[in-house]
């Protein structure tokens, strides 16, 4: 326990003190007064003579201490889940068939999805091309996440696993990669993460790298689920990539198929209805975390109900409360 003004803890010893002096100063003075009148010292009562005004010291004792305004820390219950938004920001991505493009269209789409998100959901950013690269770690603060989904601009190519395995490695808090790519953890060293989702927005265009369907069976054994997001059309569009007109066009197939292995689901950019419902089937996980709770009224509550008990029993023991 802390206080947010110790000092008073000083005062409050000391006009406790002074008040039980003061209490029995006054018991002498009228065991005096009844000696001078002939009544003899005041003696006996034992529990009803006392009791009244020790509880009234304590009262006050514990009312001068809740000045001093205690607090403590308390594990506080908080039910949250992990969200990872990964961003396919390929050359492809750049194509317009979709206004202004593609990558416009899902940063629109991702960052109305954030501001969906309560509290308890943090939110974290990547983004991926040929590699993948965290940009913004999964925070409750979803400012932070909004403004990494609109620094991100397209360029290079695409790798769909690698996304996945990056984002799996931010939720489990270890490295992962695919048999025969370098040492693999076993289910059990990632764990189960049946609290955390990952969703990917891409048109679905892989040039290399990792097996997406592969990456996904191995996210769906550390209980993620992978919800992705078709950004694009099937008629598709070309782009320009170092002077040469390539043809880009949705594959819807590849994710459906990366979704359904992990029990997610596929959602088309301009469904929002459904994208905004994309956190309905995360499990959320009950965490604690310690936060200060000021103890002032507590104490203060307990002070006054002492005091009101040994003014009632003064005024019933002995018609006064003092």
């Amino acid at each position: 326990m802390s206080f947010r003004y110790p000092l008073l803890l000083v005062l409050a010893v000391l006009l406790t003190g002074a008040a039980v002096a003061g209490y029995v100063l006054l018991q002498r003075q009228r065991s005096a007064a009844l000696t001078a009148a002939g009544f003899g010292q005041l003696t006996g009562g034992g529990l009803r003579r006392h009791l009244p005004y020790v509880l009234m010291a304590v009262a006050l004792l514990i009312l001068l201490v809740g000045l001093a305004r205690p607090q403590a820390e308390v594990a506080v219950p908080r039910v949250s889940g992990t969200v990872v938004l990964a961003f396919d920001v390929s050359n492809s991505m750049s194509a317009t068939d979709v206004s202004p493009s593609r990558l416009a269209a899902a940063k629109s789409a991702a960052v109305d999805f954030v501001d969906k998100q309560p509290d308890s959901v943090d939110v974290g950013v990547m983004l991926f091309g040929d590699q993948a690269l965290l940009t913004q770690a999964p925070t409750e603060d979803h400012t932070l996440a909004a403004a990494a989904i609109n620094r991100l601009s397209p360029g290079g190519g695409t790798s769909l696993g690698q996304a996945i395995l990056v984002a799996l490695g931010t939720i489990t808090g270890k490295p992962v990669s695919l048999p025969g790519d370098g040492s693999t953890p076993t289910t059990n060293e990632l764990g189960y993460w049946p609290s955390a989702t990952i969703v990917v927005f891409s048109d679905g265009q892989e040039t290399g790298g990792p097996d997406a369907q592969a990456a996904a069976e191995l996210s769906a054994a550390a209980g993620v689920r992978i919800q992705t997001v078709g950004v694009g059309t099937a008629k598709g569009a070309t782009v320009e990539v170092d002077g040469y007109q390539l043809s880009t066009a949705l594959d819807e197939s590849l994710l459906t198929a990366v979704a359904q292995a992990t029990g997610g689901a596929y959602h088309p950019a301009g469904d929002a209805a459904a994208l905004a419902g994309t956190t309905d089937a995360i499990d959320l996980r009950l965490t604690t975390e310690n936060k200060p709770v000021e103890l002032t009224a507590p104490f203060a509550g307990a002070a006054l109900l002492l005091l009101a008990l040994g003014a009632l029993l003064g005024l019933r023991w002995h018609g006064r409360i003092v």
